[in-house]
């Protein structure tokens, strides 16, 4: 039974209206409706006032007057760090930069883009550009692993970065946009840093007339369905397991409630899947024999297939389909189904709560330690340990948020 003698009031500072702040915020609900007697109190703050201190003084009044035990918002650096001098739990949905000393619900953004990377390269992709903006972290960040992943295996990447987020932005600069699009070699795999922006994509193509997907492949992160599904054509969209970020972030807030001489915390929200829509149709593959195996592969579930198997189908020579793959997509048929089950099995940690062995086991895997290697040269992590880090929200600060920045 949910303990309802102590009440928690918690002063929402967040822009509510995306799919991604209303699934955190969901998830935070969830947490509160556990353990029960939670107040919420929200002031939706423009992007102007979130720079302005006499907006955020206000708050410091409207939060001391309530009687807040906590805040939850989107801040400058400055106006966090003076709402903290107040004495209350703040947890920081990060925009421009994460803020040390302060709690952050962040994100795995450098994943999100060498995921992006590597589902584009697996369609046999050799073009690639990203879309986004440089007034965010998770764009900056999402665009570095997208470039670093690409550039591990001689790829270059035409960028296009907007100075502000288009969300609170106008339509000033479509023509340039347009511009740098049409100027893109074909076929290209465009990666956007979210459904906002891969919208707009879309959206522009099909004023100018390029064709989504056969000129141009768009793949979005949010998975936002009402943004991806008004796009023409539908978007494909990274999922981030938003919900669970925002429940592990209540529980940690709730701790520190209880007792704050606990330290400050990051959440970390990881990316767990791509939902496939058409925008990502088809393959840059001209070789229709490597077209069929990667067909099979794909729509295979978990990547439950084998290479003996491929060539049972396809009535073909191990010697000849090895050379017509590596000659398309640059790597091993035997390395190409283990990085897609390995997708998988990562995925599986996060969205099942089967023993891990179990996991490996459903997907083929009779070599545990051999996965286990493999797993870790793929994140860095053993399959524990990123079970632990992203489904559970045990911290463990040796870990790096972003593979190039230690938090």
């Amino acid at each position: 039974m949910p303990n309802t003698n102590i009440m928690i009031k918690v002063l929402l500072l967040s822009d509510f209206t995306s799919a991604y702040s209303r699934l955190l915020l969901k998830g935070f609900l969830n947490y509160s409706m556990e353990v029960g007697n939670w107040r919420f109190y929200r002031i939706p703050l423009t992007r102007e006032d979130l720079k302005d201190e006499k907006a955020i003084e206000t708050v410091i009044e409207i939060a001391q007057r309530w009687g807040a035990n906590a805040i939850l918002g989107q801040l400058s650096e400055n106006n966090a760090i003076r709402l903290r001098e107040i004495g209350i739990p703040i947890i920081l949905q990060n925009y421009t930069n994460r803020v040390k000393g302060i709690s952050n619900i962040t994100g795995d953004y450098y994943s999100t883009g060498e995921i992006a990377a590597s589902y584009f390269l697996r369609k046999g992709f050799t073009n690639f550009a990203f879309y986004g903006t440089s007034a965010t972290i998770w764009s900056r960040e999402r665009e570095d692993g997208f470039r670093t992943k690409l550039a591990a295996v001689g790829q270059k990447v035409y960028t296009y970065n907007e100075e502000k987020n288009i969300r609170y932005g106008s339509t000033a600069n479509l023509q340039a946009l347009q511009t740098w699009l049409q100027q893109l070699p074909r076929p290209t795999a465009l990666f956007a840093c979210d459904d906002i922006f891969a919208l707009r994509i879309t959206e522009v193509c099909g004023i100018c007339g390029i064709q989504v997907p056969h000129e141009l492949a768009v793949l979005g992160v949010d998975n936002d369905e009402i943004l991806c599904n008004m796009s023409d054509p539908p978007l494909s969209s990274i999922v981030l397991d938003v919900k669970n970020g925002g429940y592990q972030a209540a529980k940690q807030l709730h701790a520190i409630i209880k007792d704050n001489s606990l330290p400050q915390f990051n959440i970390i929200i990881n990316p767990i899947r791509i939902e496939r829509r058409k925008s990502t149709e088809g393959y840059s593959v001209n070789d229709k024999l490597v077209i069929n195996v990667l067909k099979l592969i794909e729509n295979e579930k978990n990547g439950l297939i084998n290479i003996k198997e491929i060539l049972n189908r396809l009535y073909v020579s191990r010697r000849v389909l090895e050379k017509h793959f590596r000659k398309e997509i640059g790597i091993s048929i035997y390395q190409y189904i283990l990085e897609v089950r390995t997708s998988c099995f990562a995925e599986k940690l996060l969205t099942s709560d089967q023993p891990i062995m179990d996991i490996a086991f459903e997907l083929g895997y009779e070599d545990y330690v051999n996965l286990n290697k493999s797993f870790k040269r793929i994140y860095k992590m053993t399959p524990t340990q990123y079970r632990n880090y992203y489904k559970y929200g045990k911290i463990n600060l040796s870990i790096n948020l972003n593979k190039n920045e230690k938090q």
